[in-house]
């Protein structure tokens, strides 16, 4: 009784709720500020009896004759009076292979049972709640369903597995709600769902019972995106859904789910991307974090719409033929007083020593890969996306940050693995095998690791000692690249080197070259900004790059913005600056990227071999003193191939002389300074006969005329 009324009690089943005991059956009610309860025979409603209050904080029990019977409660206060389910007369949630796949870290469908989950029990309508609070020493749901009273519905602990659970009849989708949480100190913690399906509208942080929880809709009600692999065109628009547009008449308000569907997914079709990507929309308290820290892993942010909202925006994608990539920041949390951290009074999701649990850069806490139920956690959210939503790929944040133990430290401010390295080595058989539950339950999904640094094979299988991840941002060919294009053209002869340096370790993995959102924030200007020279030069240079990137091996990433020249750096707060494409430069340029990517997904000698060094040859990369490179782009057909010729500097040069793998005539696909773009519409008219003279170890030559600050791309005839 004690326990009870001061909210101590563990399994509050075991008291409350209608009990057989000895020969008679009595029912006991904990129900603060009523004057009087009375048990309601289930069918007919006659009251059974009245029960005693037998503590003043508001216990009542009686008993109710001798057999075990459906009943309802009558709960009377001053001045009022209604019927209600109590919710101790309901059994248990989860099962015993629920429990004990949890503890193991394998409880891989954790969706479907854990969160908070409508559904109808012996004829009753209600949600059952579930959440791992093993250090508590009690647990309650808490909403307006009663009025916020931490004492009204104390869940029953599974003492193995640390789960706390309960059935609330009458509560239903719609419903705010979090978990207050009594520390083994008294300590009161008011913490959302981890892995709450919805969430309320920041900067409000309560839970929401989800209406699709109920339904387990699969991926196939979604359908999928593209196929993308190796061998496939993938080019990929990385979009913030909160600012790609806003509504300026409207309040700057951001586009809906619905809307974007609308609005978004038209544009990325007609500009001949294959894939969206999405900034995390996982629920975040902080929109500056751009979604990068959140507290609802399982939740759509609600500042665009509901889950229905989302997965028809998904919907959309599929049905337009584009696959949705989505960012997942699974290597940290943030400190939010409603999030993970110091879950239930203990270091539950994190490490307890800030050397391996705090990381200083963000603020935020770095998730204990070495804890089975950690471990679950995430991998179950992994596949929740692609199961539930139909996302087709997963890119995970900041791989760099969780393999090693010293990412951003001083010495002294880590700690070495059993071996004494600096490796993560929980961190990398997490890495593994989430990877491996991927592909293994979605072969037609892909994962992509943001990795900045030199570990070996991290898109190489598990089972060949690779990390398993399908593909991983090239940041050593954007940030070497980039370098050499903000060079003005008369010093890039000094920089060659950064141009070819990463054909050295091309196939090394199976690379994307992004310019992402991280390379127009934070004082770096935008794209367009970086290029030198006057405004005809900066447009030149920044079509002349996207040719060249469109045409190197590895599959292509474009930050949104930077298709049109946007001028200002990336603001979340505002819209892109769509009024540009009023200018004829600006609209040129857009005009040249979707070219590129149409030029890029139709020619199979530009995407089929990505990955392969049989894909790529030079013809010539030493013309340092021209700051010319040409080279050979193959398909896997020997006559499947296209020749490309960049010239970084604004020298027209006439009688360029280049070997090529084939003698007859050649056309222009694509030249970067074609008039419709922009340029100056130097290029070399509508084809081009080779010489019959060998050059660049090539048995023919072509004599080409070389625009500034351009490229071009060549196909012999009848391809």
């Amino acid at each position: 009784m004690q326990a009870v009324v001061a909210g101590d009690d563990r399994d509050p089943f075991s008291y409350l709720g209608m009990h057989k005991e000895g020969g008679a059956v009595v029912v006991r009610v904990f129900h603060p500020g009523a004057t009087s309860v009375e048990v309601l025979q289930y069918a007919s409603g006659e009251v059974l009896a009245g029960l005693t209050r037998v503590h003043e904080a508001g216990l009542f029990a009686g008993t109710v004759g001798t057999e075990m019977q459906a009943y309802r409660l009558r709960v009377t206060g001053n001045g009022w009076s209604f019927d209600i389910e109590d919710p101790y007369r309901f059994g248990p949630v989860l099962g015993e292979l629920d429990l004990y796949l949890h503890a193991e870290g394998n409880f891989l469908r954790s969706f479907e049972k854990m969160g908070a989950h409508p559904t109808v029990k012996d004829g009753v309508d209600g949600t059952n709640f579930a959440v791992w609070a093993p250090s508590a020493r009690r647990v309650s749901v808490v909403g307006d369903f009663n009025g916020w009273d931490g004492r009204f519905h104390v869940m029953r602990l599974n003492p193995g597995a640390g789960i706390w659970e309960i059935f609330l009849p009458n509560v239903g989708p719609g419903a705010a709600y979090k978990f207050e949480i009594k520390t083994q100190s008294g300590a009161i913690l008011l913490k959302a769902d981890p892995f709450a399906f919805q969430a309320e509208l920041p900067p409000k942080t309560a839970s929401v019972v989800a209406a699709d929880a109920r339904l387990g809709i699969e991926r196939e009600a979604v359908g999928k995106g593209p196929h993308a692999d190796r061998r496939s065109p993938v080019s990929v628009y990385e979009v913030h859904l909160g600012s790609w547009r806003r509504v300026t008449e409207d309040g700057n308000r951001s586009l809906s789910y619905r809307e974007l569907a609308e609005t978004l997914v038209p544009y990325v079709k007609d500009m001949g991307f294959t894939h969206i990507e999405l900034m995390p929309i996982n629920e975040h308290p902080f929109g500056g974090s751009w979604g990068y820290q959140p507290t609802a892993l399982f939740a759509p942010t609600s500042r665009y719409g509901s889950p229905e909202d989302f997965r028809h925006f998904i919907k959309a994608c599929h049905e337009a033929g584009i696959g949705v990539l989505l960012d997942w920041a699974a290597g940290h949390f943030p400190s939010d007083a409603h999030g993970l951290h110091t879950f239930d009074g203990t270091h539950l999701y994190e490490h307890a020593d800030p050397k391996e649990g705090y990381h200083p850069d963000w603020n935020s806490y770095i998730y204990n890969f070495g804890r089975n139920e950690v471990r679950g956690f995430l991998l179950s959210n992994a596949l929740f996306w692609l199961a539930r939503y139909g996302i087709d790929g997963l890119r995970v944040d900041a791989v760099a940050s969780m393999l090693y133990r010293n990412y951003s430290r001083k010495d002294g401010e880590w700690v070495p693995n059993i071996h004494g390295g600096v490796e993560n080595l929980e961190a990398v058989d997490f890495l593994r095998r989430m990877n491996e539950l991927v592909y293994g339950n979605h072969p037609d999904a892909i994962t992509v690791a943001e990795e900045s640094t030199s570990w070996p094979m991290v898109s190489r299988p598990v089972w060949l000692g690779g990390l398993g991840f399908g593909f991983k941002w090239n940041m050593g060919w954007m940030h070497d690249t980039l370098q050499y294009m903000s060079k003005e053209p008369i010093h890039r002869k000094f920089h060659h080197n950064n141009l070819t340096f990463g054909l050295l370790y091309a196939f090394s993995e199976n690379f994307i070259l992004p310019l992402s959102h991280d390379e127009v924030v934070h004082g770096k200007g935008s794209l367009l900004t970086k290029m030198p020279g006057d405004l005809w030069q900066k447009f030149a240079n920044l079509r002349a790059y996207y040719t060249f990137m469109y045409t190197m091996p590895g599959k292509k990433l474009l930050f949104m913005g930077g298709e049109f020249g946007q001028w200002n750096e990336w603001n979340h707060d505002t819209s892109l600056d769509w009024h540009l494409l009023e200018y004829k430069e600006h609209a040129g340029l857009k005009n040249a990227l979707k070219d590129l990517n149409w030029l890029y997904r139709s020619r199979t000698a530009l995407h089929v071999r990505d990955c392969e060094p049989e894909g790529f040859a030079w013809i010539d990369c030493n013309d340092t003193e021209a700051s010319v490179i040409s080279y050979i782009r193959r398909g896997a057909d020997p006559d499947d191939f296209v020749v490309v010729v960049c010239n970084f500097t604004p020298v027209v040069r006439r009688d360029y002389r280049i070997g090529v793998p084939k003698s007859g005539r050649y056309y222009e696909a694509f030249n970067s300074d074609s008039e419709f773009y922009g340029g100056s519409n130097v290029g070399n008219g509508g084809c081009l006969e080779t010489l019959g003279c060998p050059m660049h170890g090539q048995p023919d030559s072509l004599s080409v005329t070389l625009p500034p600050l351009g490229a071009f791309v060549l196909v012999p005839e009848g391809r």
